[in-house]
């Protein structure tokens, strides 16, 4: 199973943003994401082809899940200076929700935004189903509302992880159990 902290890092965490829209949350992430690929302060990658390709995808339908929280996502593609290997996620939560479009017509506060490799897409395809339903707890939900810091998203994020990896592994023994 993917873990929510499996490609995102405490630096791409942040906690109390104020954001008007739905727009304006996505050029954050693209902000944050080619931030964080273009760390010798070159324009290797623009903020605005990351907000692109996610406000092109937000176009065939919303991403939001459900009970505020939305999981936008998007393939960026690799140019000849990054060749990104792995995915690249950011997480908001945001200090009043927005509007997002979403089929429960709640309001999203919480934004798990993730980038894939458009060479690699194929590979983690299967990784947006288990981060949704991962995502989609209502008492992960409650706590990371109620989180104080970004540090404080990270280490709930990564108890998430560690309780799914286990719940997962009882599951897998039982199973065999029963083959048995």
């Amino acid at each position: 199973m993917t873990k929510l902290t499996e490609f995102l890092t405490p630096e791409h965490i942040q906690q109390g943003v104020f954001i008007s829209s739905k727009k304006r949350a996505l050029e954050l992430v693209g902000k944050i994401v080619a931030s964080s690929l273009n760390s010798d302060n070159s324009e290797q990658i623009c903020p605005i082809e990351c907000f692109a390709n996610l406000f092109k995808r937000e176009k065939l339908g919303s991403t939001a899940l459900n009970n505020g929280v939305a999981l936008p996502h998007a393939k960026l593609p690799s140019n000849d200076i990054i060749q990104l290997e792995k995915p690249i996620a950011v997480f908001l939560q945001l200090e009043t929700p927005i509007d997002y479009d979403a089929a429960d017509n709640k309001e999203v506060d919480l934004i798990y935004a993730i980038l894939f490799p458009e060479q690699h897409c194929e590979q983690y395809k299967s990784s947006l189903p288990q981060i949704a339903q991962q995502l989609s707890d209502k008492n992960l939900i409650k706590h990371l509302r109620n989180a104080t810091s970004a540090d404080d998203i990270w280490q709930i994020l990564h108890y998430a992880d560690q309780h799914n990896a286990e719940q997962h592994l009882e599951e897998q023994e039982l199973s065999e159990t029963m083959e048995a």
